[in-house]
C-alpha cells in the first residue's frame, strides 16, 4: 500500500491540523501510549486520525509528533507531498523495512537527518524505502548496507560556471537516503576484450570516453530494476534516473513534492509543477541529433537512438529546464526528473559540496 505523507507535517512533527488532505489516505487510528492528543484532544473517528495543536499521530509509524521531536518515521513506499525547498525542513529520522525481492532477504532502511544554520546532514545505510531487485533486475553485485553521510548546502546559490557531473562523485541524494548516480563506466570500446556485439564495454570507461553509454538508454545492459537502480560493485544500491518512489503522477496544486537534493543543494522535484495554469510535467531541452552517427573504427555508426549520451545535444527553450535540467518556479531555482534524458540533472548549477565525493 502506498501513502501519502507531507515530510514537513508527519516526518518533522509539525501540526498537521491545516491541511486534513495530506492524512486522508493514511488511514491513522490513536492507538495507546503510541499515539496521543494533548493539547485540545480533539479526534476526528471520519478518518481515525489524532491531532492536536502541539502532537500528532500516525499509526502506521507507531509515532508521536511533538512540537517538532518524534521517533523514527516509517517510510515504507510513501508518496511524499512537501514542496518546501529547504533541507531542514526534512529535519528528523526514518526508516522502512525492505524486501530484496530476488534474494527474498530483508533490510531496514535507516536516515537521519538534522539540521544546522548552514546545512543539513543526511546520514543513510544506502537501503530505500522499497522493496528492490525484481524479476527484471540483473545485479552484478549484491545490495548490502553502506555507511553514507552527505552535507547538503542549505542555501544554495548559482555558481559563475556550472560544474559537469563526474564518475568521481554521487550527483544527489534522496530523501530515502539512496545516491543518484547518472554517469555510466560504459562506453563505445570495440578493441576491447569485455566488447559486446554493438562494441561496448560496460565498465572501464571514463568521463571524457567518447560514447559514454547512457545506463538507461536503448541498449539497455546495466541490469537496473524497476526504479531504475543496481548496484555497484561493493553493493552500494544507487539510482541511475526516476527513481519512481516518493512522488506519483497525482501530484498538488504546486506540483510534485521534493524528492531529494544535489550535491549543490538545490532540491529536486519529481516530474510535475505548477507553470502559472496548469499542473504538467516539466521537459527537458535535450533533443536526440538527427541522422546517423559516424562510422569509423572509433564510432559505433547506427543511429542516433540515445544509447549513448553523445546521441543528445541541448537546444535551448525546447523544453521547460536549462542545460542542468533546472529552472526556476516562484524565485526557486531546482532541478525536476523528467521521462527523458538527462532523466534528473546533467550538471550542478552551484559547487557541488565535497561530502558527494566517493571513497572518502
Amino acid at each position: 500500500m502506498t501513502y501519502r505523507y507531507g515530510l514537513a507535517l508527519l516526518v518533522l512533527g509539525v501540526c498537521a491540523c491545516s491541511d486534513s488532505s495530506n492524512d486522508a489516505n493514511t488511514n491513522n487510528s490513536t492507538t495507546g501510549a503510541n499515539n496521543a492528543t494533548t493539547g485540545s484532544n480533539n479526534a476526528t473517528t471520519g478518518s481515525n486520525n489524532a491531532t492536536s495543536a502541539s502532537n500528532n499521530a500516525t499509526s502506521n509509524t507507531n509515532n508521536t509528533a511533538s512540537n517538532g521531536s518524534m521517533g523514527p518515521i516509517d517510510i515504507k513506499d510513501v508518496i511524499f507531498t512537501q514542496t518546501d525547498p529547504d533541507c531542514g525542513s526534512y529535519d528528523n529520522t526514518l526508516e522502512a523495512a525492505v524486501l530484496d525481492i530476488t534474494r527474498d532477504l530483508g533490510f531496514d532502511m535507516s536516515v537521519v537527518i538534522t539540521a544546522t544554520d548552514t546545512a543539513c546532514s543526511l546520514v543513510s545505510n544506502n537501503i530505500p524505502n522499497h522493496d528492490f531487485n525484481d524479476a527484471t533486475a540483473h545485479f552484478a553485485t549484491a545490495t548490502s548496507e553502506q555507511a553514507l553521510t552527505f552535507s547538503i548546502p542549505r542555501h544554495p546559490s548559482k555558481a559563475a560556471t556550472a560544474t559537469a557531473l563526474s564518475q568521481r562523485t554521487y550527483d544527489a541524494v534522496f530523501l530515502n537516503g539512496v545516491p543518484l548516480d547518472l554517469l555510466s563506466a560504459g562506453c563505445y570500446s570495440p578493441n576491447s576484450p569485455m566488447a559486446d556485439a554493438d562494441g561496448n564495454v560496460a565498465i572501464g570507461c571514463n568521463v571524457t570516453s567518447a560514447w559514454l553509454l547512457d545506463p538507461l538508454g536503448a541498449s539497455g545492459r546495466f541490469g537496473a530494476d524497476a526504479h531504475n537502480a543496481h548496484t555497484q560493485p561493493n553493493g552500494s544500491y544507487h539510482y541511475h534516473g526516476n527513481p519512481m518512489a516518493m512522488f506519483d503522477d497525482a501530484p498538488g496544486e504546486n506540483g510534485s513534492p521534493v524528492i531529494g537534493f544535489a550535491a549543490d543543494g538545490f532540491p529536486i522535484y519529481g516530474t510535475y509543477f505548477n507553470d502559472g495554469s496548469t499542473v504538467r510535467k516539466a521537459t527537458s531541452s535535450y533533443v536526440l541529433i538527427a541522422g546517423t552517427r559516424p562510422s569509423t573504427a572509433t564510432d559505433p555508426g547506427g543511429t542516433y537512438d540515445g544509447t549513448y549520451i553523445d546521441d543528445y545535444e541541448y537546444q535551448a527553450g525546447s523544453g521547460d529546464l536549462d542545460a542542468c535540467n533546472g529552472m526556476t518556479v516562484n524565485g526557486q531555482y531546482a532541478y525536476y526528473v523528467t521521462d527523458a534524458y538527462p532523466w534528473v540533472l546533467n550538471c550542478h548549477s552551484g559547487t557541488p559540496d565535497p561530502s558527494f565525493n566517493k571513497g572518502r
